[in-house]
C-alpha cells in the first residue's frame, strides 16, 4: 500500500534536495527560459534579530552560478496577504544580504518563485511575471541605464537590478501541455509525466515522488536493493580496475621482454656483418654485448 503524503510536503523536498540540484535546476530553467545551474542550497530562514522583527522563512532559498538568489515558495493554503509576503520575502533577503560597509552595486538578484494552489489575486493565466521599470509619465518613455550604468551593474535593462516575481497558478492550469514549463505544471497539479515529455528534470522529480509513495515496507526493501546495486556496481569497478592494472603490469612486462629481445636481434645482426669482416670472436662480444659462445653459434 502506498503512503499518502501531502503533495506540496513532497514538492517542497524534491525541491529541497542537496544530493542532486537536477529537479530544481530543471524547474527553474523552463520558467526562467534560460539554463539554470545551481551552486548551493542555502538556509531558508533569516536571523530574527528582535522579537518585533519578522522571521522570513521560506520553503526553498538557492545561489545559482551566477550569483542570484532564487526564493522558491509552495503555498497549498490561501492567506488574504499572500502578495505582501512575497514583497516582505524579497525586501528581508536583500538586508539580510548586505554586510556592513558593501555598497549598493553588490546587492545579489532576487528572484521569487511562488507556486500556489489558490486563486491568487484576480486573473485568467495560470503563470505571472513581475518586474520592475520606470515609465515617464509625460513622454511615457521607458527609463533606460546609461552605458556607464551598464558597465557598473553588468546589465542591460534597469528591471535586471531589481526583484523579479513569478507566481505559477497550479489550480488554473487547463492540462494542455503547450511547452516544456506547461509539462512540469501539469506535474505540479496531476502528479504525472506524459509519455513523450521533455521538460528538464522532470523523469528526476517523477522517480524521486514515486519513492516518497512508498509504504514503509516497500522503501526499506527499496533502499536493500539500491544497497545491493551501489554494492555491486562498487564491486565490479574495483574488479575492472585491478583488471586493468593487471593488463597494464602484464603489457608493461612484454614491453620491456619485447625491447630486450630487439636489442638481442641487434647485436647478432650487428656480430654476422662483424664475422664477415673477420674480427675475432672476443672483439665482436665486447662490441655487441654477446657472449663468446653466442657469437659462435651465429
Amino acid at each position: 500500500m502506498r503512503n499518502t503524503i501531502r503533495f506540496d510536503w513532497a514538492i517542497k523536498r524534491l525541491l529541497r534536495n542537496k544530493a542532486n540540484f537536477v529537479i530544481l535546476e530543471g524547474l527553474l530553467s523552463e520558467l526562467l527560459g534560460e539554463e539554470i545551474k545551481i551552486e548551493s542550497i542555502l538556509e531558508s530562514e533569516s536571523n530574527k534579530q528582535s522579537i518585533d522583527n519578522k522571521m522570513n522563512r521560506v520553503d526553498v532559498l538557492v545561489q545559482n552560478s551566477k550569483g542570484e538568489l532564487v526564493i522558491i515558495e509552495v503555498q497549498s493554503n490561501y492567506t488574504h496577504d499572500y502578495l505582501m509576503r512575497m514583497l516582505f520575502g524579497t525586501s528581508k533577503l536583500v538586508v539580510d544580504n548586505m554586510a556592513e560597509g558593501m555598497v549598493y552595486t553588490k546587492i545579489k538578484k532576487i528572484i521569487s518563485v511562488n507556486i500556489v494552489y489558490f486563486d491568487l489575486g484576480h486573473g485568467d493565466d495560470y503563470v505571472y511575471h513581475g518586474t520592475t521599470s520606470f515609465t515617464g509619465i509625460h513622454k511615457h518613455d521607458l527609463l533606460n541605464l546609461s552605458a556607464n550604468e551598464k558597465r557598473i551593474f553588468n546589465a542591460e535593462q534597469i528591471e535586471r537590478l531589481y526583484p523579479e516575481y513569478y507566481i505559477i497558478k497550479v489550480n488554473k492550469f487547463d492540462d494542455i501541455s503547450k511547452n516544456t514549463l506547461d509539462e512540469w505544471i501539469n506535474f505540479l497539479k496531476n502528479e504525472e509525466v506524459k509519455p513523450g515529455s521533455k521538460a528538464k528534470g522532470l523523469p528526476e522529480a517523477k522517480v524521486e515522488l514515486d519513492k516518497l509513495k512508498l509504504s514503509k515496507e516497500a522503501m526499506m526493501e527499496y533502499e536493500a536493493d539500491l544497497t545491493i546495486w551501489r554494492d555491486t556496481q562498487s564491486l565490479m569497478s574495483t574488479q575492472f580496475m585491478e583488471g586493468e592494472m593487471k593488463g597494464i603490469e602484464k603489457g608493461e612486462a612484454n614491453k620491456e621482454k619485447y625491447a630486450e629481445e630487439k636489442e638481442k636481434q641487434k647485436a647478432i645482426e650487428i656480430a654476422k656483418k662483424c664475422k664477415q669482416k673477420g674480427l675475432p670472436v672476443k672483439e665482436i662480444a665486447e662490441l655487441t654485448g654477446l657472449s663468446e659462445d653466442q657469437i659462435n653459434q651465429i
